[in-house]
């Protein structure tokens, strides 16, 4: 895995790895924030649970954002090792 990157390559490829998983954890983070904050309102000012739809839709968004981190970190090591296998079938054909 990653045997042909130099140290400049693997440099980039942490970075890029680092700030996938920071702007997940930033969402997270402002969500938990945001709507701690919404259902503490709604409890001070009482009435319906209004709280619930926004904790919903963004709670939506945020398992999307997860879901797309978490493959998007995952394929990186899945293409790696499709193009791999494919490079053993390229190189066992041309040398038949």
């Amino acid at each position: 895995m990653h045997t042909d990157l130099n140290a400049d390559d693997l440099q980039r490829l942490a970075k890029k790895r680092v700030e996938q998983k920071m702007g997940f954890l930033t969402h997270l983070l402002v969500f938990v924030l945001v709507n701690s904050g919404l259902y503490l309102l709604n409890l001070l000012r009482g009435g319906a649970d209004w709280q619930i739809f926004p904790l919903w839709g963004w709670g939506l968004g945020l398992t999307i954002h997860g879901i797309v981190t978490l493959l998007s970190l995952q394929g990186q090591d899945l293409r790696e090792r499709l193009l791999q296998a494919e490079l053993r079938t390229l190189r066992e054909r041309a040398g038949r």
